[in-house]
């Protein structure tokens, strides 16, 4: 009877126990219906290179099937014609966050070109690895739509599923893939990761162009924060520029830096010459498209964009094509700013880190989207 009444009692609070917190509610997305008239610089937004970026992934949506075919009647030359076209087949709706802000993050990225050889030397001794043999991903989707976003990646252990190897793991042991080409600079390497897509410039001056096949399975971690968090970089010197300054000021912290972001890409060899193609599987077009977080817009879509430029106050606003994604583009007003290729796109990109809003443009008598 002691131990049932024991049992009945109430727990006093515990005095060294941490408090426990309630998990947030994941984000969801609202859309909420706007005008073109609402739109910030819609009179004078430029819309047919928009346009055109459109077309380019209509070939790879389902959803936009209709307006395709539409599209495809336009002269994209012609500017009052493709206003008229967004006017007559799209409705606006402003992305908001549950979380509350209708702004958030918009960053750029681009298509570097980086050093290499197609064979290992003393210079050139950093892997740019294809696919591994064990990398194993398993697609949930199947078996329960409430995860269709959730690819688990590892390798076989006997019969057990693990982990694959992080970042540090890879760097210091290798990994069983074909290597596509050898590159001189670790730091270029992982940008090149970040960036998801590139040029290798072989010895011989030829180039070959590779993109994003698959990734380790762990979770992006931002570097830039890494060094913030101790101390090493204030926030305002956290561009790719700033970064890669300290890096080669600081040689003997790289590697840990390094390996802060466990998550390694790897990439295949791309034959296309138009450019780098997104996770839409069509080439991207430089300052019309946009990767952001597909739980929330569906690839293919237009999407308008009003923001700032890099370290400026002066306005750009944009109908842009969202035909990527990134590890680092997490959330429903978040979005990557295709700049394009080489050094100049990616002097832009390092520097664009600004505040701006986003609207999705879906299919006039439609309901709004429910997004992969």
């Amino acid at each position: 009877m002691i131990v049932l009444a024991a049992g009945c009692a109430p727990l006093a609070p515990c005095p060294q126990c941490p408090p426990t917190t309630a998990k947030p509610p994941p984000e969801t997305a609202q859309y909420l219906e706007f005008t073109f008239d609402a739109l910030p610089g819609w009179p004078s937004a430029g819309l047919e290179r928009s346009l055109r970026a459109f077309l380019a992934g209509c070939p790879r949506t389902v959803a936009f099937a209709l307006v395709c075919a539409r599209a495809a009647a336009v002269a994209p030359e012609d500017a009052q014609a493709a206003r008229g076209f967004f006017e007559a087949n799209f409705v606006p709706y402003a992305l908001v966050s549950s979380a509350g802000p209708d702004s958030g993050l918009i960053t750029g990225y681009y298509e570097p070109i980086i050093e290499g050889s197609r064979t290992q030397s003393v210079q050139h001794r950093y892997p740019i690895f294809g696919v591994p043999e064990d990398l194993i991903v398993v697609d949930l989707a199947a078996t329960n739509p409430d995860v269709r976003n959730l690819r688990l990646r590892g390798r076989l252990d006997g019969r057990r599923l693990v982990p694959y190897p992080s970042r540090a793991e890879i760097d210091a042991r290798g990994v069983p893939a074909q290597v596509i080409a050898w590159t001189n600079d670790p730091v270029e390497l992982f940008f090149l990761h970040i960036q998801g897509s590139g040029q290798v410039r072989l010895e011989g001056g030829e180039r070959i162009r590779i993109g994003f096949a698959d990734q380790n399975g762990h979770p992006y971690r931002s570097l830039g924060r890494y060094l913030i968090d101790r101390g090493e970089l204030p926030l305002e010197q956290t561009s790719m520029q700033g970064i890669k300054a300290w890096a080669a000021a600081n040689p003997a912290k790289l590697q840990e830096a390094l390996n802060a972001n466990p998550s390694y890409v790897f990439f295949r060899e791309v034959a296309t010459t138009d450019g780098p193609p997104g996770a839409l599987g069509v080439p991207l077009t430089p300052e019309f498209s946009l990767a952001v977080d597909r739980r929330f817009v569906p690839l293919g879509a237009p999407v308008y964009l009003a923001t700032t430029h890099p370290l400026s106050e002066e306005r750009l606003e944009r109908m842009m094509a969202a035909q990527d994604t990134g590890g680092a583009i997490r959330g429903v007003v978040r979005a990557d700013f295709y700049f394009g290729t080489g050094a100049e796109a990616g002097a832009a990109a390092g520097r664009m880190r600004q505040q701006g809003r986003m609207w999705l443009m879906w299919p006039r008598g439609e309901p709004p989207p429910r997004p992969d």
